[in-house]
């Protein structure tokens, strides 16, 4: 049972309704994520813009996803495991082995491999990485604004996956839960 309310279509605030229609008309289905992040529509408006943006980031949807693995297993959010699962494997293409990794903060793509290990890099020293650590996501061929949507990405999972975890949303996907640390 959740924390706080996920409110029906009746109920969600008339400023988050256009909000959560487009939602609907992109994904066909309005997740109980996006419910509950629409008690406020300011809040929504935030994560669906800074989402949306980085839908055209340079380092692409594919590692957009092996990010939002990566940092959903760090932060132990089975909410968003769920729904990152189902995307990386339906959506973004990834074989079971490549989401497996991710979850492990890996790839086997040896490019996207650099860009997971700096994500769960960034989220374990909380932004304060080493040199080595930005010279290697450097190394790998990862320009300035690449690193800035890493970063970006970490910091757009770790919202979600704090919504998740204050709130208990119900997962409305098939379930995937974070490995035992």
């Amino acid at each position: 049972m959740t924390r706080l309310h996920i409110p029906s279509t009746e109920q969600t605030p008339a400023a988050s309704l256009p909000l959560l229609e487009a939602v609907n008309k992109q994904l066909g289905v309005v997740p109980n994520l996006m419910k509950v992040v629409g008690n406020s529509p300011a809040a929504l408006e935030g994560y669906l813009s800074l989402n949306g943006a980085l839908g055209k980031s340079k380092i692409g949807a594919r590692t957009g996803e092996r990010i939002a693995l990566a940092i959903a297993e760090f932060n132990r959010c089975d909410y968003c495991l769920s729904a990152h699962t189902y995307l990386a494997a339906n959506v973004a293409q990834l074989s079971a082995a490549e989401i497996e990794a991710n979850r492990h903060g890996q790839s086997g793509d040896e490019k996207a491999n650099a860009a997971v290990r700096f994500a769960v890099n960034v989220a374990q020293h909380r932004g304060h990485v080493s040199d080595e650590a930005v010279a290697a996501v450097k190394a790998a061929g990862f320009g300035d604004a690449e690193i800035i949507e890493i970063v970006s990405y970490v910091a757009l999972n770790t919202l979600t996956n704090y919504v998740n975890s204050v709130v208990q949303t119900t997962i409305d996907f098939p379930l995937v839960t974070a490995y035992t640390a």
